[in-house]
């Protein structure tokens, strides 16, 4: 016999919810709110009754960190964001879906912490559309296990004078991790979600690939996951644009088919990565800002507040436009110099090949153009050489390797000449 327990808060009201389990079934539930009675029903059953959302919100936080069903062919996990992709994805997993969110950290002082992908309005939308298709969504309260995994490590990379992408390690890694465990303990061979992506065979092994969509294609931010995790994995949407993805759900009815996309870094909820950083303490302390010869400058307020290639907030007048080229952690110091000091071409990485490559297209930065380049394996990862110079290189950020569509080694860039 097994005691569940989870309650919830809604506009300065609170309810518990009591389960006891015997094996498979509820056989005993102190649970109000909810539309059917909960006993002799498995947790799977259970996941799928609604009512009112305080309700339902206890019910999920007594059940999640237990759910567990038994394998079902024909059973795909589908990850909720709330938003019109994964909805989409949902539509085309059958009647054999089943929805789970992931409850994320969302700093409570932001602006707009329910612009996030993963705050508790999103999570109430995904159950909300589960459960008016008959179908069970389960949220997992991971809000301890992200911070400790992705923000506290991106907080760090910037006190260290790098510049962490905080999306490619969750969506790379920690995300994805959590999803396909989750998968394997709801008896689900399969893992459905709205990126917009593709996975592709290439000398009998999957990797993944660009989407249809270029304005869409989310596969540098999916670049770290291993590539033997594909085979349990769909990307449904990504041979389609985000716009015929909008018609297929207001022609289903979908209440989330117009709703706007999330913002970058969702734990940010929608501010600026710099007041974000003040308030997990990173403190604005004067420093120099000098020139590649040493040649002092200015003053600066902070040597985080830089990243390579960035050109306003410098505060020195010269004659001719002036970039942060890098920065000293130690000595709180940034180095300035014209957009022509910022050439690199020859970039170090910390990662792996997912292939053999020699010739790739690396994308440095997420919103930077991709450059033709030759690879050459090492110990730790690998070394570009360049075509032609990058420009804005940042130790921190994620290098990702392209032969044709197909994604072919990713990392963390180290260092740039």
């Amino acid at each position: 016999m097994v005691e569940l327990f989870g309650d919830a808060t809604r506009c300065g009201e609170w309810t518990a919810v009591r389960l006891r389990v015997d094996g498979e079934r509820i056989v005993d539930a102190d649970a109000e709110g909810l539309t059917d009675d909960l006993r002799g029903l498995s947790l799977l059953e259970a996941a799928a009754v609604p009512g009112h959302d305080l309700a339902t919100d206890a019910l999920a936080a007594a059940i999640g960190p237990a759910f567990r069903a038994a394998t079902a062919r024909g059973r795909t996990a589908v990850a909720m964001s709330g938003g019109v992709d994964s909805a989409v994805a949902l539509l085309r997993a059958g009647p054999g879906a089943l929805g789970v969110t992931l409850r994320l950290w969302v700093d409570p002082e932001a602006p707009d912490t329910e612009r996030a992908c993963c705050s508790a309005t999103s999570v109430l939308a995904a159950r909300r559309l589960c459960h008016e298709r008959g179908l069970p969504h389960v949220t997992l309260d991971l809000r301890e296990e992200f911070r400790r995994a992705v923000v506290e490590p991106f907080v760090r990379g910037y006190e260290r004078g790098e510049t962490p992408n905080p999306c490619t390690r969750c969506n790379g890694g920690f995300r994805f991790a959590e999803l396909l465990a989750f998968a394997r303990r709801a008896g689900a061979a399969r893992l459905a979600t709205g990126h917009y992506a593709r996975i592709v065979e290439r000398d009998g092994r999957l990797l993944l690939a660009r989407a249809a969509d270029p304005d869409k294609d989310q596969s540098y931010m999916l670049a770290g996951l291993p590539p033997r995790l594909l085979e349990r994995v769909e990307f449904p949407l990504g041979a389609q644009t985000k716009a015929e993805t909008r018609v297929e759900a207001a022609s289903a009815g979908l209440a989330v088919a117009s709703r706007a996309d999330s913002q970058e870094a969702c734990f940010l909820g929608g501010d600026d990565y710099r007041a974000f950083l003040d308030r997990r303490g990173l403190r604005r302390e004067p420093g120099p800002v000098v020139a590649d010869d040493g040649t002092h400058l200015g003053t600066h307020d902070g040597y985080w507040r830089f990243t390579p290639g960035q050109r306003k907030g410098i505060g020195v007048a010269t004659g001719e436009p002036l970039y942060a080229l890098r920065t000293h952690a130690a000595t709180n110091t940034l180095v300035v110099g014209p957009r022509g000091a910022l050439a690199r071409d020859r970039v170090t990485v910390r990662g792996r090949l997912h292939a053999p490559a020699a010739r790739v297209e690396a994308k440095l930065r997420y919103r930077s153009p991709a450059v033709a380049a030759a690879v050459e394996p090492t110990a730790r990862g690998f070394r570009l050489s360049l075509d032609e110079p990058a420009y804005g290189v940042a130790p921190g950020q994620t290098a990702v390797l392209y032969e044709d569509d197909a994604v072919v080694g990713a990392g963390t860039v180290l260092a740039a000449a």
